[in-house]
C-alpha cells in the first residue's frame, strides 16, 4: 500500500507572526531614526539662525564703533522678528592696551521646554582715547 504525502504551499501561523515581528520593529525603528532626524534638523536650524544673528549684531557694533556701543550701554535685546524669540545680551571689557575691547556675546533661545545658547567672544579696537591732532600734541 503506497501513502501519498500530501504537501501544503504557503506559510504557517508562526512564521507569519514572525515576519510580522520583524516587519513592526523595522517599521518603528526607522519612525524612531526620521523623528530624529527632523527634530537634529530642526536644532540646527535655531543654531543657524542664532549665529547668523551674532554675525548681524557683531558686524553692527563694528560699524558704528565699539567706544560708541558702550557708551549707549545697551547690553541686552530680543530679536523679535524670529520664533522662537532669540534674546541676545553683550558684554564688553576695555582690556586696558591699545584701546581693545573683549566682546563676549550670548544669544539663547527656548526649544520646547529646553533652553539653547550660543556664548562667542571676539576683540574689537575701539578709537583713540587721546583727543586732538598730532600738531596738539607737539606744542604741548
Amino acid at each position: 500500500m503506497s501513502t501519498k504525502h500530501l504537501r501544503h504551499h504557503g506559510f504557517n501561523l508562526v512564521e507569519t507572526l514572525l515576519a510580522s515581528i520583524i516587519l513592526s520593529g523595522s517599521v518603528l525603528a526607522l519612525g524612531a531614526i526620521s523623528t530624529r532626524a527632523l527634530t537634529d534638523t530642526s536644532l540646527n536650524r535655531h543654531h543657524e539662525i542664532a549665529s547668523s544673528l551674532i554675525e548681524r549684531q557683531l558686524s553692527l557694533i563694528d560699524y558704528t564703533g565699539i567706544d560708541q556701543f558702550v557708551e549707549m550701554e545697551q547690553t541686552e535685546g530680543v530679536f523679535e522678528e524670529f520664533e522662537p524669540g532669540y534674546n541676545w545680551q553683550i558684554d564688553t571689557e576695555y582690556q586696558g592696551i591699545d584701546n581693545l575691547y573683549l566682546v563676549t556675546m550670548t544669544v539663547t533661545w527656548m526649544e520646547g521646554k529646553k533652553p539653547y545658547r550660543i556664548t562667542v567672544q571676539t576683540m574689537l579696537n575701539g578709537g583713540s582715547l587721546i583727543t586732538g591732532t598730532e600738531e596738539d600734541a607737539e606744542t604741548r
